[in-house]
């Protein structure tokens, strides 16, 4: 009961606060918008889910601002779920000219294919070991210019401590997983992508590279090991056709490990292990249909993650969302159908990912998520 009143609160404020939006805006230069979602899933490797043929709930409320006054401007997200909150982003910007901007504070990793390396609600395989949509706290610099596009980033640590597991995207974990005791800490990270944009025969195509490099502090014996990515992609566009290809490799050198074959990691008020090294492969296809009231987007997205470990047993993981958005006025659904094999969220007794699989079957689930904006 008091889960429903504390949701019911949530969903009053952001009402409220959205019609403050106009006034706001007209006052201070800011506008306040926001999200409200709910959630239907079904596991078909879950009896409890089939017995029931799956189940809604709520799924978060969102409060965003934006705004700019000058060459000064700020933009913020926080959440509010049934059980937690946690902020997904919230930084302040200057612009310095109409080519560069500077941002301070929790803003978005610039890491992979820009904005998202996946098509559905569920997210592509790098987000589950925090390589897709991940805010950080730092200062990133961003230019833009003749189809030109250069971030170069620094942050200090992540968005929350180490030890909590609220958060929207996943970052190193402090605590134990089953069984393994884990202390490490990001810290001192460098991020730089490149990217190229140009349109051929009506295609546009994004070329670009990523590469990020940080260290891992143990707090328990004080000692920093180190950690790095790089990444490849390509995103292309014709006529409402849409493909999307990144390769990517990674590896987190923990010091003072008790298993250097995987690390732990945390999102959504969860925890679960990863191989320590190893590289991922993505490949989404994408088709928009605009309608009178709206558009369809039809898409597949597939990951496949192969662990690069000294442990020979530890096997690859694979996700493939097949899936639908559409798009009408305040609405946003996306319509989804996961299969997930040897990986965390999507299967049934395998909450890791490129670690030793359990079976060897492709779980499947449905997840339709209805959203309001304004």
């Amino acid at each position: 009961m008091k889960e429903n009143k504390f949701v019911l609160s949530i969903l009053a404020s952001v009402v409220s606060l959205s019609l403050m939006s106009i006034s706001a805006q007209a006052e201070d230069g800011i506008s306040i918008g926001g999200t409200v979602r709910v959630n239907y899933e079904y596991k078909d490797y879950d009896e409890s889910s089939k017995d029931k043929a799956g189940d809604l709930t709520f799924d978060m409320a969102a409060i965003k601002f934006d705004g700019k006054k000058g060459d000064w401007g700020l933009a913020a997200e926080y959440r509010f779920a049934s059980s937690t909150d946690y902020i997904r982003y919230g930084y302040g910007y200057y612009e310095l000219n109409a080519d560069w901007q500077l941002q301070f504070g929790i803003n978005k990793v610039p890491f992979g294919n820009p904005e998202f390396i996946s098509n559905s609600f569920w997210f592509g395989l790098p987000y589950y070991l925090g390589f897709e949509d991940d805010h950080d706290v730092g200062i990133k610099a961003v230019y833009e210019h003749n189809g030109w596009h250069t971030d170069m980033a620094f942050y200090k640590n992540a968005e929350y401590g180490a030890s909590e597991n609220k958060r929207y995207a996943t970052d190193l974990y402090s605590g134990t997983i089953n069984g393994t005791e884990y202390n490490n800490e990001e810290t001192n990270q460098l991020n730089l992508r490149q990217t190229y944009t140009f349109v051929y025969d009506g295609i546009s195509t994004t070329l670009g590279g990523s590469f990020e490099v940080g260290q891992i502090y143990n707090s328990k014996t004080g000692n920093n090991g180190d950690r790095y990515a790089v990444a490849t992609h390509m995103n292309a566009s014709v006529n409402g056709w849409n493909l999307q290809l990144q390769a990517m490799q990674y590896e987190f050198d923990a010091a003072d490990s008790l298993d250097e074959n995987k690390i732990g990691v945390s999102v959504l008020s969860w925890q679960y292990e990863v191989a320590s090294k190893g590289q991922i492969y993505s490949v989404n296809f994408a088709k928009t249909i605009k309608t009178d009231w709206g558009s369809l987007k039809f898409y597949n997205d597939f990951g496949l993650m192969t662990p690069d470990v000294l442990d020979t047993s530890y096997d690859n993981s694979m996700q493939n969302v097949t899936g639908l958005a559409i798009a009408s006025g305040a609405t946003y659904t996306m319509v989804d159908f996961i299969m997930g094999k040897n990986m965390t969220f999507s299967t049934a007794n395998n909450d890791h990912v490129g670690l030793p699989e359990v079976g060897d079957d492709w779980d499947k689930r449905i997840n339709i998520n209805f959203g309001y904006y304004f």
